[in-house]
């Protein structure tokens, strides 16, 4: 694959995976928009797998936390801040695996990838995290998360399986719905991607295989390093950007997105 086309879809999904924009959407678009070749299965694993270990290297103080409590919280014990966070993130990710799984082994996650489907959700759901930010009060913070919110957000999440919801998009909603701050919301949104990436890395890579493809091994090392660097800086930037603004740039650039998107489909 040209190094040009790695370094495009690197930035894309390293960029958009946890900005509410969705990194899923662009990377359906990338093809469906230019004259370049689907990317495959492979790279979307390793760019997948380059944005899981940005987010834990950013977060790894609360990735700490919860790995030191997952022995506990899988023995029913969520007696200390790292089980009650590891359960929180167990209980928010099940939703979204049961549902991935179905669309997957069904055909119909296939079905939902079109340039319609992404602009009505770009349009629609940027206009319910806008309500939300917008009208939802800012009285919760991470450390109050429990496990009726963590499963209320992972309800939210299940809508990320639809192409242009975004996942952190529909979480941050979700988040700001139940009335925590922004950057709580932010963050909170972040670590439940560690679980929901992981699971979709393995159920893609299930499906993947570097027979007869030399140099593939290659392209998604490339491809796994650039978007973990891309969505490194873009996680540096949103965190410290949501301490004076809100979330208004990104639901603009929803909506405009979304409406150039449905007339480029209704008009073909």
């Amino acid at each position: 694959m040209p190094l040009f086309q790695l370094i495009l879809i690197a930035l894309i999904q390293g960029v958009t995976e946890f900005l509410p924009v969705s990194s899923s959407g662009h990377l359906i678009l990338l093809p469906g928009l230019t004259q370049m070749e689907d990317q495959g299965q492979v790279i979307d694993v390793a760019v997948h797998v380059g944005t899981l270990f940005a987010v834990v290297l950013f977060f790894w103080s609360d990735v700490k936390i919860g790995l030191l409590g997952l022995p506990r919280a899988l023995t029913g014990r969520l007696d200390s801040d790292g089980a009650r966070l590891a359960m929180g993130l167990i209980v928010a990710t099940i939703p979204t695996v049961i549902l991935g799984a179905i669309l997957h082994f069904t055909g119909l996650s296939d079905a939902l990838r079109s340039i319609t489907v992404i602009g009505w959700t770009m349009l629609g759901f940027g206009l319910v995290l806008y309500v939300a930010d917008r009208f939802a009060p800012e009285r919760k913070s991470a450390g109050s998360w429990g496990l009726k919110d963590a499963f209320i957000m992972g309800l939210w999440q299940m809508l990320a399986l639809i192409p242009g919801t975004s996942r952190s998009g529909i979480t941050i909603t979700g988040a700001r719905h139940l009335g925590y701050t922004r950057l709580d919301a932010a963050r909170l949104s972040m670590l439940m991607s560690i679980p929901t990436i992981l699971a979709s890395a393995v159920l893609l890579g299930a499906d993947t295989t570097f027979a007869d493809q030399p140099g593939l091994l290659a392209d998604a090392a490339i491809a796994a390093v650039l978007s973990m660097l891309a969505a490194l800086a873009a996680l540096a930037i949103m965190m410290r950007l949501l301490r004076t603004i809100s979330f208004a740039p990104y639901v603009i650039y929803r909506v405009v997105l979304g409406i150039i998107l449905l007339v480029v489909a209704y008009q073909g």
